[in-house]
């Protein structure tokens, strides 16, 4: 019985994750040929409260919706942007939680710079599977001349990368202060209890 209430809270968790990720996107700041946004803040926390594979769903399922609703890209597009949230939240729930099984639920001083450092690897990790479809993208998809490519590349990393900083400032920040919440109220315990 607790199994299958500890699962369902775990789905709607993760749904809901995934219709903020989607509508947090909408609000962006427009910088050089990209934007700046909460969304890569918010797919890190889905990785750190859901663990690697809910984390993952909720983050590639609401930034392909936004995509494919909002972003006006194709199914291609969203696809990628799929695996790529995906594995950005991913890597930061399997960073965050080896070490939470390595040293418990400690006190949240003990935690920034682990949850610091997890963010990072995810944040880095999204930054660099988006280099490469953007360089794949301009070689054979939509091809450009070769030489305009790198300036193309610096052009997207700059945001990319202050949009990762940005992630893994606030992901960190957003988490303790939701933390106290879901454990007040016996979601965290669920969500945990549905991960094992």
């Amino acid at each position: 019985m607790n199994s299958g209430k500890n699962q369902l809270t775990r789905i709607v968790f993760g749904a809901v994750m995934a219709a903020i990720i989607c509508v947090i996107t909408l609000f962006r700041i427009p910088l050089g040929q990209s934007k700046v946004h909460f969304a890569n803040a918010m797919c890190l926390l889905a990785g750190l409260l859901l663990g690697p594979v809910t984390g993952g769903l909720s983050a590639g399922l609401g930034s392909a919706l936004y995509d494919v609703l909002f972003g006006g890209y194709d199914f291609l597009n969203a696809a990628i942007t799929f695996v790529s949230k995906f594995a950005m939240a991913w890597v930061t729930a399997m960073i965050y939680g080896a070490w939470k099984k390595k040293h418990g639920d400690p006190e949240w001083k003990e935690t920034v710079l682990p949850l610091v450092l997890s963010c990072v690897a995810g944040a880095l990790t999204y930054v660099a599977l988006y280099m490469l479809k953007t360089w794949i993208f301009k070689m054979w998809v939509e091809p450009i001349p070769a030489d305009t490519i790198p300036s193309v590349l610096v052009a997207k990393l700059v945001p990319s990368l202050i949009n990762a900083a940005f992630a893994i400032v606030v992901a960190p920040i957003f988490y303790h202060a939701v933390l106290p919440a879901l454990k007040s109220t016996g979601v965290y315990k669920q969500l945990a209890g549905a991960a094992k």
